[in-house]
């Protein structure tokens, strides 16, 4: 009794003019799901595999294809004949690589392995002192790093003659093994998926391709920095690999601290001692900042732990022209030993002065009382 085939568009769930994209995608999610290989035993998920592998067999070939679509069955007979094994259907690796992204796992591609990788980046600590972070400045910096040999160009071998075919994979960078209807592509383990093999190693990097090498490279640290800012050096990390581009230098930058000034963001802030005197009655005191010498005038009846604003006169904004602003923090002293003349005045403005701590309403210790009686 003869089986009628079901249609090869109804095989692979997908319209009449389905592009070729969209027939591969509607394939490989059947080949996924009815592989032998992640079915083992399963007989009907092994003849819904031959049946999308003979379906995508002939709509993916454009001439099959319009025959099929003219003639039916009959127009691709032998073709569809052919498409009943496993010829053509992509390995394990490929649909394993679709679903989880790491095929990898079974070898990759050729062009894979060995496509331009992009170089590591490297970190460069540099210390600056607070008034070079304000103003900024330029500098030298040695930086250790390896530099492809310019005797073999990164390859490790001599010029002409250093290197050889690979006789284990012979050329290809990986070795197939053929495990029934699967193939597992692994890289090959003498070449390391190059291809070719070192027969003479050159000279001056003994093999290694690279040498390691100190670059002076001048640095602009622009004013406004902080510490922990990090600037970047585009191209001058370590080397790509399979002439892929070198990696980025990042400059990291620790500003020492200042005797004087503390940076609070963009603020800087600074303390200044004053007298009793000068705090009652007012004062005009000279201050040395990052403009020169500054007079701050301190208002008439200061109290301790009291700041002063002065504008523009703090940390530079990076890439910008404007300032943040300094600020003041008055730190009134107390005189700690007095001569007989001080201790004489002071006990005159003590009979002149009202006793801050005297109530002029009922004590804490009457609301108390009255709270609870």
């Amino acid at each position: 009794m003869s089986v009628t085939k079901r249609d090869y568009y109804e095989v692979l769930g997908v319209e009449r003019n389905c592009d070729e994209q969209g027939l591969k995608t509607a394939y490989k999610k059947l080949a996924r799901q009815f592989h032998p290989d992640l079915n083992p035993g399963d007989h009907t998920a092994e003849d819904k595999f031959k049946e999308a592998n003979e379906a995508y067999s002939v709509l993916s070939d454009p001439q099959k294809r319009a025959a099929y679509d003219r003639f039916g069955h009959q127009g691709v007979q032998g073709a569809a004949a052919g498409a009943q094994g496993y010829e053509g259907f992509p390995d394990l690796s490929d649909i394993l690589s679709d679903v989880f992204g790491f095929s990898d796992m079974f070898g990759g591609s050729r062009q894979r392995r060995n496509r331009a990788a992009r170089g590591e980046d490297v970190r460069y600590d540099l210390e600056i002192g607070f008034e070079d972070s304000m103003r900024g400045l330029s500098v030298d910096i040695q930086v250790p790093r390896l530099e492809e040999c310019a005797r073999c160009h990164g390859k490790g071998a001599e010029p002409e003659d250093g290197l050889t075919t690979c006789p284990t994979c012979r050329g290809r960078g990986e070795v197939i093994y053929q495990q029934a209807f699967l193939s597992v592509r692994r890289t090959c383990s003498q070449c390391g998926g190059r291809g070719q093999i070192i027969r003479r190693p050159c000279k001056e990097c003994k093999g290694d391709g690279y040498l390691r090498r100190e670059r002076k490279l001048k640095v602009n640290i622009p004013a406004g920095v902080d510490n922990g800012t990090q600037m970047r050096l585009s191209n001058e990390g370590q080397p790509g690999a399979n002439g892929g581009p070198p990696g980025d230098l990042y400059v990291v930058l620790k500003v020492a601290e200042h005797p004087i000034f503390e940076r609070h963001e963009s603020d800087l802030h600074c303390t200044v001692p004053i007298n009793i005197a000068q705090a009652a009655l007012g004062a005009s005191v000279d201050i040395l900042t990052f403009d020169g010498l500054q007079t701050v005038k301190i208002p008439e009846g200061s109290q301790a732990g009291q700041r002063l604003r002065l504008k523009g006169l703090g940390v530079p904004h990076l890439h910008g022209s404007s300032r943040c602003d300094l600020y003041v923090h008055l730190d009134v002293k107390i005189p700690t030993k007095l001569n007989r003349e001080q201790r004489k005045l002071f006990e005159q403005l003590h009979e002149m002065l009202p006793a801050e701590n005297e109530p002029s309403e009922k004590g804490i210790f009457d609301k108390v009382k009255d709270y609870f009686l």
